[in-house]
């Protein structure tokens, strides 16, 4: 008996919908359809993968796939647990095409087997995001307070806030609904600028789902025992347990999930101030992460959070219950590096309270927070006024003499004008044209330096992605999709072109999860185990690897990235080798080289080194 992913396309200028089925086969999962629908329809695509609503722990992610309103290309979003409740719409994509003339809320229902119900209703955008606790959650919950009312099972609300309309970089965020009411564990899709996406090229504010259709999910969890056992000599919950200990908590290092675990070992390579960090000698950043790190920002956290046990999960079941809590703030890692010691924040008060305000306006945490970086060094620095980005300030912008909580605190305040500034659109502070633009402009009329201290991935005509938080070459790499982890972030070194081979083989076996749904954390054993998974449970392991190989060639394909066009960007990679070899003591001749070349020429060796890594990722990421 074949099997089809369910594809329900909606259009939002009419609210004409129709249901049209695709053979498991020639796609498998949210990413190569999306992939396919985006290339050819121009849509704006939410899906699942085949294992929603199995007994697979990770298995219930929910993919947002379109072009990209910041990376200018094909972009992969996604939020966890969120796909549990779509699976009992018994959809596995919707596609959303065309424009909703105003502002809308898309509400979708399904009671078992009766045909999906589609509504398209008109929302005051900013009469809404002006309520309670403003912004994305108001949305949310006069989302539930229209809908919610309508199931008879279980359902969920995701929705965008004024970033989505006032910059290319806003998120989408969700929360799961308990007894009617919004959870405090909100879940967000936050790279590529999706939401911005969804609002301003098809008018959706926000989606209401949910339906109570009973699919057949696997859950023989005798049979899935079995496969772990041939392979691990494990159950498949022993193994599950073992492979997310970093999320849940790792005895060795007393504390859990990612902000944890990373800010624990980061030591002389935690980046802070805007990168300036890169600077300094390692005695000078080893000493700067006891002091205001271990000793503060992580003892707060591991006192407040991991002593006092709040974590929860994204709304599915599984042991990693990696959401580690303080109150109604979430703290992950990338969230509270970039608007925490990369914007010279290390005190958790200061951090939450920036944090907080990026989570209102529906940003992308990870941009936000090194746009905010970004531009505090350019006040810091002098190269703009206050008054040009309609703040009233400047940062505490250096270690020295640094006061954690005072010093942490007025940056908070500081960066929270600038996220105020952002939205109104004060003085020269447009980011509707995205950051890479406002950069290369405020370098032709300001300074140079404004945008040589932009640590940015740029990708065809105006393009951009800030890079995830760790201090290795690839994340600068010259990937068709950057921002995700679709490269190598091991700190080990490898020379340019063997990286760019490692990025790519990193980027199939992402996809490899991706495409079924699964979450990332669980990659210990689901990259070793969805082949053989799909190919017990639809007979076609050897097509699905294939076609994983495929999707990532065809994403390759659209490869647009431009070189490095900021100086620190040069700074940032020639100063992580440089590291390799004289604080961790690599003795690699050619890596010696490599510091050498960017010590003579950082910009020729810059040049040399990026188009190693692209033609070690080509060589990879070929359709044959």
């Amino acid at each position: 008996m074949g099997h089809d992913l369910k594809t329900l396309f909606i259009d939002a200028g009419t609210a004409y919908y129709r249901l049209q089925r695709y053979r498991v086969g020639d796609f498998f999962g949210p990413i190569d359809l999306g992939l396919h629908l985006a290339a050819n329809q121009g849509s704006f695509n939410i899906g699942t993968g085949l294992l929603a609503g199995s007994i697979l722990p990770g298995s219930n992610r929910l993919f947002f796939v379109g072009y990209s309103a910041c990376w200018h290309n094909f972009y992969v979003s996604s939020m966890g647990g969120a796909g549990l409740v779509f699976d009992n719409l018994g959809l596995d994509m919707v596609s959303v095409l065309g424009r909703a003339p105003v502002p809308s809320i898309l509400f979708l229902n399904r009671v078992h087997g009766e045909q999906v119900e589609v509504l398209l209703s008109p929302v005051d955008l900013d009469g809404v995001w002006s309520r309670g606790r403003g912004g994305v959650f108001s949305m949310m919950e006069h989302a539930l307070e229209r809908y919610g009312g309508r199931y008879s099972g279980d359902f969920r609300v995701m929705a965008v806030g004024p970033a989505a309309r006032e910059t290319d970089f806003g998120a989408i965020a969700s929360s799961p609904c308990k007894g009617g009411k919004l959870s405090l564990v909100d879940c967000w899709a936050g790279r590529g600028g999706l939401g911005s996406q969804l609002l301003q090229a098809h008018g959706i504010a926000a989606v209401v789902y949910g339906g109570t259709v009973v699919d057949e999910d696997f859950r023989d969890r005798k049979v899935a025992d079995q496969w772990f056992h041939q392979r691990y000599r494990m159950s498949l919950a022993a193994k599950d347990i073992a492979s997310t200990a970093k999320y849940r908590f790792k005895d060795d290092i007393k504390t859990g999930g990612t902000f944890g675990v990373n800010f624990a070992t980061l030591k002389g390579r935690m980046l802070s101030f805007n990168y300036r960090s890169i600077r300094f000698d390692e005695a000078e950043r080893v000493e700067l992460h006891r002091k205001l790190v271990l000793e503060h920002y992580l003892k707060q956290f591991n006192e407040e959070t991991i002593g006092k046990k709040q974590a929860a999960t994204c709304g599915e079941p599984c042991v990693a219950v990696c959401k580690k809590l303080n109150k109604e703030f979430k703290k992950d890692y990338e969230p509270y590096q970039t608007m925490g010691p990369l914007s010279g924040i290390f005190d958790q008060r200061a951090a939450e309270k920036l944090n907080e305000r990026a989570s209102v306006y529906g940003l992308d945490a990870i941009s936000a927070g090194c746009v905010t970086a970004w531009l505090m060094e350019c006040l810091s620095e002098g190269w703009l006024a206050p008054a040009d980005l309609g703040v009233k300030g400047t940062p505490r912008f250096s270690p020295k003499g640094f006061s954690v909580e005072t010093d942490s605190m007025a940056n908070a305040d500081l960066g929270v004008e600038l996220l105020d500034s952002m939205m109104a659109r004060r003085g020269l502070l447009d980011l509707r044209r995205g950051a890479r633009k406002l950069a290369r402009s405020l370098a032709r009329s300001k300074d140079r330096r404004i945008l040589d201290a932009f640590v940015y991935n740029a990708n065809a005509r105006s393009g951009w992605m800030t890079p995830n938080q760790y201090w290795v070459p690839g994340a600068l790499a010259p990937m068709a999709m950057m921002g995700k982890y679709y490269f190598f972030y091991e700190g080990e070194y490898l020379p340019p072109r063997e990286l760019g081979r490692k990025c790519a083989e990193r980027m199939k076996k992402e996809l490899l999860c991706d495409n079924l749904g699964m979450c990332r954390f669980h990659r210990g054993w689901a990259e070793d185990m969805i082949p053989d998974i799909v190919g017990s449970l639809y007979g076609l392991k050897d097509e699905y690897v294939r076609s994983a190989a495929m999707t990532a060639a065809r994403i390759h394909s659209r490869n647009a990235a431009v070189f490095w066009e900021s100086e620190r960007n040069c700074d940032f990679v020639a100063s992580a080798l440089a590291r390799l070899r004289d604080v961790e003591g690599n003795k690699d001749a050619e890596l010696s080289r490599w510091v050498d070349s960017f010590g003579k020429d950082k910009r020729e060796a810059g040049l040399s080194y990026w188009y190693e890594m692209r033609r070690g990722a080509d060589e990879v990421l070929r359709e044959f």
